[in-house]
């Protein structure tokens, strides 16, 4: 099996470590190879240590190497958030030098967009067009061939801490891989997630997984806010731990399953048996206590989510309301209190399935990892390939319509 025909994802989270294989067909990307392991050495979704992490990251590999049935992979599409990362609109303008709009053009004009001051200490990660304009038509998405005398292109950049970036390539790097790709985690889990008609109507997509809450907001197909919260999964597990006074282990079995951010409903006599500290006994706790320390944290997440939009001013842009995914928006009731606080539509996303993709994979807690598989092929545009700016935007319409392939049912007990 030749290194050309796989594509690697590695989703580098705060709670997991996740890995997929994918073989390239000729019907499209055939998954071959799955591996998870528990994530050590990160926290708020940046590394704090080298060596856990790169043991996470080994372990992960290794079991999606064992699946697979290969002995060696080369490189990687790796996800990244983190508190560390901004994003912001820009605008570019440029002349066209002759009388039809060339390839050259495109890139010359989406360099002029990204001449902004940035810190010496960050570095741009995308570089993603919404929309061109030629001369005085606006909204084109490809305007290679057309003429005109000036050309303009609104972007979004992705910029993150240039320490921090290359603290996560040094741990793939030490795991025994290449970098191929960085990519921002809210666009892998949009990838995944969001249909053609969301990113459209205007859609925010919310991922939360267990060290923070990734943000992507769309409209008219294009890009326009991406944001980290630094809160997460993890954060509902140490409310419970603090206010029960349990470890954390206990109290992320409790949150999994028997949490509830909701009080409604849940009888006022209702209890479970909690495992205390060491050397204590168990003891009896009431389930809407539970509901109501969860509850807190969940109000407190939808107001942050909240107060952007009403900062960015994109409370008329988001008419398809808001889509949560990530392990962190599984537990009970999340959805009908984000739908009260926000008063938008709200949904769980799952991704979707592309051929004989198993019910285990369809799981939010994957919107992310499979969304790098998809993205693995090189569509987002970074600092260093300005050439794929239209070719990403042309694609974006459509998903998932290259991967009609057929998955293997491999996925055994990996999870």
């Amino acid at each position: 099996m030749g290194e050309k025909s796989l594509f690697v994802s590695l989703d580098v989270g705060t709670t997991k470590v996740c890995t997929i294989i994918g073989e390239k067909t000729p019907n499209g990307i055939e998954i071959i190879g799955v591996g998870s392991h528990p994530s050590y050495g990160l926290k708020k979704g940046t590394v704090v240590n080298i060596e856990k992490t790169v043991r996470s990251i080994r372990g992960s590999l290794e079991e999606a190497k064992l699946m697979a049935g290969i002995d060696d992979i080369y490189s990687a599409s790796i996800g990244i958030a983190g508190n560390h990362i901004y994003g912001f609109n820009s605008t570019g303008v440029s002349a066209v030098r002759g009388k039809e709009i060339t390839q050259d053009d495109v890139n010359r004009v989406i360099e002029s967009a990204k001449a902004v001051v940035i810190p010496s200490d960050r570095e741009i990660l995308h570089i993603i067009p919404q929309e061109f304009k030629v001369d005085n038509a606006s909204g084109i998405y490809d305007p290679i061939g057309m003429c005109g005398q000036r050309l303009e292109v609104n972007v979004h950049i992705v910029t993150g801490l240039t320490p921090l970036i290359h603290n996560l390539i040094k741990c793939v790097e030490y795991a025994g891989l290449r970098t191929e790709n960085i990519i921002l985690q809210p666009l892998a889990s949009s990838k995944s997630v969001l249909t053609a008609e969301e990113l459209e109507l205007g859609v925010v997509l919310v991922d939360i997984g267990g060290g923070t809450t990734d943000i992507a907001i769309w409209k008219d197909g294009s890009l326009i806010h991406s944001q980290i919260i630094p809160v997460g999964g993890n954060h509902f597990t140490n409310d419970l731990a603090v206010a029960l006074k349990i470890p954390h282990k206990e109290a992320e079995r409790i949150k999994v399953n028997h949490g509830c951010v909701i009080t409604e409903g849940i009888s006022p006599t209702a209890q479970i048996k909690v495992q205390g500290l060491v050397g204590s006994k168990s003891r009896d706790v009431k389930l809407a206590d539970i509901a109501s320390v969860l509850g807190a944290r969940a109000e407190e997440l939808c107001s942050v989510i909240q107060n952007i939009i009403v900062e960015k001013n994109l409370q008329n842009e988001v008419i398809g309301g808001f889509v949560f995914t990530g392990g962190g928006a599984l537990v009970r009731g999340f959805v009908d209190l984000a739908t009260y606080s926000l008063d938008l539509p709200c949904k769980i996303g799952v991704p979707r399935a592309f051929g004989g993709m198993t019910n285990i994979m369809q799981n939010p807690k994957f919107s992310t990892v499979l969304g790098l598989l998809l993205e693995s092929e090189g569509q987002i545009v970074s600092e260093n390939d300005l050439g794929e700016a239209v070719e990403y935007k042309e694609q974006s319409d459509d998903l998932m319509g290259r991967f009609g392939s057929s998955l293997k049912n491999v996925f055994g007990e990996i999870f």
